[in-house]
């Protein structure tokens, strides 16, 4: 399995995050290259110094997704073409927010794994959780039908089809309520406090005076990094199974008032680096 493929290692605002950002945005729209001295102005902007900047370049080049490259004795890094899918799946992610319906099917994961093969049960487990699955028992595993496509991408890249199997199911039916069950299945808590964190934090962001490009561009990428993770994590179950006083809507309504207001800006900045 490509490490390329497995990174939401990196805490949200950290240096390397942010980096992955940047390059995750920014350097498709440019032709897939930028110079090192570009590379550290923007993350300069985002108030990350040089010697951070390029420690963190050093990580994502061990993750595979940056290489080397020098342009007309220009030195600079490009994007990884076996990076592409991955991003490609993050801008689904990120961009296009899915919520169920209560009609919608859900998709039941059943695997079994043999011993000598425990070390990729481990991993199956938590690439499923940072895809948004459930967990019923440790070998059976629930989330939102439209998200069965990943799920067979991963069982896929982990070399694992065989052992595992998928049905796609109408409404589970459980003794008591699906409610409590679905809060059993998922830490809903640290779901909510998530999204909570994020809130605080583009509600800040979108406070902040200034309006030049360069501050667009620090917003929308500092807002975009603390969201990426959340549709990851939330696999947008129906409102009706969630909690009263659920946050998820307001996130939503911030990344979409954020997009607004930076996200036409923001890029400008990239692309003017083109030029």
């Amino acid at each position: 399995m490509s490490a390329i493929l497995d990174d939401m290692d990196s805490r949200p605002g950290s240096t390397t995050s942010l980096l992955r950002t940047v390059v995750g945005l920014s350097l498709r729209r440019i032709g897939g290259w930028i110079a090192v001295a570009d590379l550290i102005r923007l993350m300069d902007e985002l108030g990350v110094g040089a010697p951070n900047t390029r420690t963190a370049v050093v990580r994502l080049k061990k993750k595979g997704l940056l290489l080397p490259r020098t342009v007309r004795g220009v030195v600079g890094y490009e994007l990884n073409a076996d990076a592409a899918g991955m991003l490609e799946r993050g801008d689904r992610r990120i961009f296009t927010a899915r919520t169920m319906g209560d009609n919608d099917a859900w998709c039941v994961i059943s695997f079994s794994i043999p011993e000598d093969r425990r070390s990729i049960r481990h991993q199956l487990r938590r690439r499923l959780h940072w895809i948004g699955c459930g967990t019923v028992s440790p070998a059976l595993w629930i989330c939102p039908d439209y998200l069965s496509g990943e799920v067979e991408e991963i069982l896929d890249e982990l070399g694992i089809r065989e052992f595992a199997t998928l049905f796609r199911t109408e409404r589970p039916r459980v003794d008591g309520s699906l409610r409590e069950a679905v809060a059993g299945w998922w830490d809903l808590d640290e779901l909510q406090q998530v999204h909570r964190s994020f809130i605080g934090q583009l509600s800040a962001i979108l406070a902040e005076d200034g309006d030049s490009e360069a501050e667009a561009f620090s917003r929308y990428i500092r807002g975009i990094d603390a969201w990426r993770i959340i549709p990851y994590l939330d696999p947008g179950l129906p409102p009706d199974l969630m909690p009263d006083d659920w946050p998820g809507a307001e996130s939503l309504r911030l990344f979409a008032q954020l997009r607004e207001r930076f996200e036409d800006r923001g890029l400008a900045r990239v692309l003017a680096l083109r030029a």
